[in-house]
């Protein structure tokens, strides 16, 4: 497997980019869920740590995502796409790219504007973007709120369009994601005249 982006197929760095952030996403979903069901405890407060220190990966991963992107290009769409799956495409991974940055400060935003010390795993702290202030506090739990709802749409319509690629149209698209699985084979073809 390749480390840059070919033409035709994704390369390690960047597969390797995706998958860990989409494992993260899952496990700040079950975090999340988790945190708000538990009662105040010392075991709460350990819980929103992760939290918040997987949210501040997830944005450094996006981060250097886009870094990468910018110096590995991306490949092509599969030959056959139409025009508008292709910029439909574009348009999904832009909007999920702006939510994965947006979901992060959002909640740093939150714990800066609640006045909560902010660590990344305990190993260092991060400056405040705000005081604190009950009205931005607010506005940035709705925020983050309100992105975790898009986020959901968008993920489960990128990975829609994922398995319609592969099952339905049976091409490359997510088979140069996930190397270790082989293309499907082409959709077989109806020859028969009718006649």
């Amino acid at each position: 497997m390749p480390i840059k982006n070919l033409a035709d197929r994704w390369g390690g760095v960047s597969i390797t980019l995706h998958w860990l952030t989409a494992l993260m996403i899952l496990g700040l979903v079950v975090v999340g869920f988790l945190m708000q069901e538990l009662a105040n405890s010392p075991t709460k407060i350990q819980v929103y740590g992760l939290h918040k220190s997987i949210g501040l990966t997830v944005l450094a991963l996006t981060v250097a995502r886009l870094l990468w992107r910018l110096f590995a290009g991306v490949p092509q769409p599969v030959p056959g796409t139409p025009r508008w799956q292709a910029w439909a495409s574009g348009a999904t991974h832009g909007a999920l790219y702006l939510v994965l940055l947006a979901m992060p400060v959002s909640g740093w935003l939150y714990n800066s504007a609640s006045g909560f010390p902010l660590k990344w795993f305990g190993l260092f702290a991060l400056p405040k973007l705000s005081g604190y202030d009950a009205d931005v506090k607010a506005f940035a739990l709705a925020a983050h709120e309100t992105l975790f709802l898009v986020l959901a749409a968008i993920v489960t319509l990128h990975a829609l369009a994922a398995f319609k690629h592969h099952y339905f149209d049976r091409d490359r698209t997510l088979a140069r994601m996930l190397p270790l699985i082989k293309p499907p084979a082409p959709a077989a073809r109806d020859n028969s005249t009718g006649a």
